[in-house]
């Protein structure tokens, strides 16, 4: 989705926007901000790159972390569900993954990154996630990474009754 039509489906459906970044370190943010009157549809974007700052910033658990690991779905959704909670914004993104060199003695492959998206609503929290895989370089997956995070939030606006 262009950027542009993007901040239009924002502002349309009066979404703002919150992001809890470990892998893209601030790119989904830096990607909307990217537009012009983006004022209104962003809040806040934390980058949580160590396990200790996920914990201290958004609130995710540490035995999350060491049950499923940083790059899993369940440490995003925890992820998402903080930057929520510590906002105003009425959607979270998170990413947790790997975009290169997997760390000694993981088994998650290079360019393999964990989203979740949660929306507040009239009726409470929804919550998705899922794992996806992009090729490139490190800085390639990355930035596909954040094009793809924003890219769904209408999808996940839509399967949240939005």
């Amino acid at each position: 989705m262009e950027l542009k039509k993007l901040l239009s489906y924002l502002k349309d459906n009066r979404l703002v926007v919150a992001t809890a970044e470990s892998c893209t370190a601030g790119l989904i943010a830096g990607r909307l901000a990217d537009a012009t009157g983006v004022g209104s549809s962003l809040e806040v974007g934390y980058v949580v790159y160590s396990p200790q700052a996920k914990c201290r910033l958004l609130g995710v658990s540490q035995q999350t972390i060491d049950r499923f690991g940083l790059t899993s779905e369940e440490v995003a959704r925890e992820m998402a569900l903080g930057a929520l909670e510590r906002s105003e914004a009425s959607v979270a993104i998170a990413d947790t993954g790997v975009a290169d060199e997997p760390p000694e003695g993981s088994e998650v492959p290079a360019g393999t990154i964990c989203f979740a998206w949660a929306l507040r609503g009239d009726d409470g929290t929804r919550l998705f996630s899922e794992t996806r895989h992009f090729d490139g370089s490190r800085n390639a997956v990355r930035r596909s990474a954040a094009d793809y995070a924003l890219e769904r939030i209408p999808h996940y606006h839509g399967s949240a009754g939005g």
